[in-house]
């Protein structure tokens, strides 16, 4: 067999092993060194956000943006349950319930439309999570968190330098959490950030963020001795991470060109299966700017689905499909959850594959994928290509 195409894979943009080295000849490995504060500052001037703090991961992030609503036992947080489980656990943590609302079938985001009905007298915040770096459509979400005087948590951990209308994904709501984990668009292993767009949530983030003390203050000579004043935890990352980080944000523009030429060539590879009506392709909407985190396919039922899923696979293709609904676990269902109450987000999700996305994919690679899906579906029309093998089609 020819060798696997992954499903992602690292970038390296050029100048992370000379920030590593900066931060290795400096010996100051730990926190808040210039790196952390280079990585917030151009985040902070390039997406408008009052305040950056770096954290070893989203699931940081999101925790941290829990604590700051002040969430308690009997409150309530509307969220997709189309989501990676961090969304869920940071309100879980600080004993509020997670309410789950279904997604839009086009986007497989939050949909805004159901949003109004699952308020309560005890919901407290709304966690709109911007899907595969496609924005939620967030002029109805604030609007209805305004209305009712709830904080919005933007989960932007695929939605790093994506937009909507124009405003960076992150910088939207009260708080925004990224992630810049190794399958992220930019990524330093492990990492994520804080987004504070409230300024009257940056000093007590900072003080959650450095496990409850006043240690920012007295860093900057506010005060003269720092000290225990809140509960907190120990959400800062390392400096060698951030270093790393920097050589990433530094290519930005760069990381998403590439991204981007990759995604429209698969428009445009797969526009046949469209039009013969075996697969949906990824959509964004005219007011989102996306970053081309990832490029999904749907297929017609979820047998087809399985079918060629274990196709692509058995030919090398690392295609896979996504989260598993949060309200149909183990742990969704003691929430009073079960089959059926988010009818959209369990169709979906069991029609959804993945196809190869990152960076230094090659035309050959792509193609190839291409051709795995031509070979499963031999009615649809290939005349710009020849295989250059005959694939065994998966039983």
């Amino acid at each position: 067999m020819s060798q696997i195409i992954p499903l992602v894979r690292p970038y390296l943009s050029g100048k992370e092993a000379e920030h590593v080295q900066q931060v290795l000849h400096s010996q100051k490995i730990a926190s808040d060194g210039n790196y952390t504060k280079a990585c917030a500052k151009l985040m902070e001037d390039r997406f408008g956000v009052c305040k950056v703090l770096m954290t070893p991961s989203c699931t940081s992030a999101l925790e941290v943006s829990a604590q700051l609503c002040g969430l308690k036992p009997g409150d309530e947080v509307i969220l997709p349950s189309y989501t990676f489980v961090s969304t869920a656990n940071a309100v879980v943590l600080c004993g509020a319930t997670p309410v789950f609302v279904d997604i839009r079938p086009d986007t497989m985001n939050l949909d805004e439309t159901l949003i109004e009905r699952a308020i309560t007298s005890r919901t407290r915040a709304i966690m709109p999570v911007h899907y595969g770096g496609v924005s939620c459509d967030m002029q109805p979400i604030m609007a209805m968190a305004e209305q009712h005087g709830l904080v919005v948590i933007e989960d932007a951990a695929q939605g790093v330098n994506a937009s909507y209308e124009g405003r960076a994904l992150g910088s939207i709501g009260h708080l925004g959490c990224f992630s810049f984990h190794e399958t992220k668009n930019f990524a330093c292993g492990e990492g994520g950030a804080l987004c504070v767009n409230d300024p009257a949530l940056v000093e007590r983030a900072e003080i959650i963020r450095e496990k409850g003390t006043n240690r920012s203050r007295f860093l900057r000579g506010q005060v003269d001795k720092y000290t225990w004043v809140d509960i907190g935890g120990s959400h800062l990352p390392s400096e060698l991470a951030m270093a790393f980080l920097y050589g990433q944000l530094e290519q930005m523009d760069e990381i998403q060109r590439i991204r981007r030429r990759i995604y429209d060539r698969y428009l445009a590879l797969l526009q046949p299966f469209t039009d013969a009506g075996v697969l949906q392709l990824s959509v964004i909407p005219e007011n989102c700017d996306s970053n081309y985190h990832m490029f999904k396919i749907m297929t017609d039922t979820v047998e087809t689905r399985n079918h060629l899923l274990s196709h692509l696979r058995s030919n090398g293709i690392g295609a896979t499909f996504h989260y598993v609904p949060l309200h149909t676990s183990p742990m969704g269902q003691k929430f009073g959850y079960s089959a059926g109450d988010l009818p959209v987000t369990e169709e979906l999700h069991a029609r959804l594959i993945r196809l190869p996305l990152y960076c230094d994919m090659t035309v050959s690679d792509q193609d190839r994928v291409v051709d795995v899906l031509h070979d499963y579906f031999p009615a649809v029309a290939n005349p710009t290509r020849v295989r250059p093998h005959v694939i065994k089609r998966a039983a």
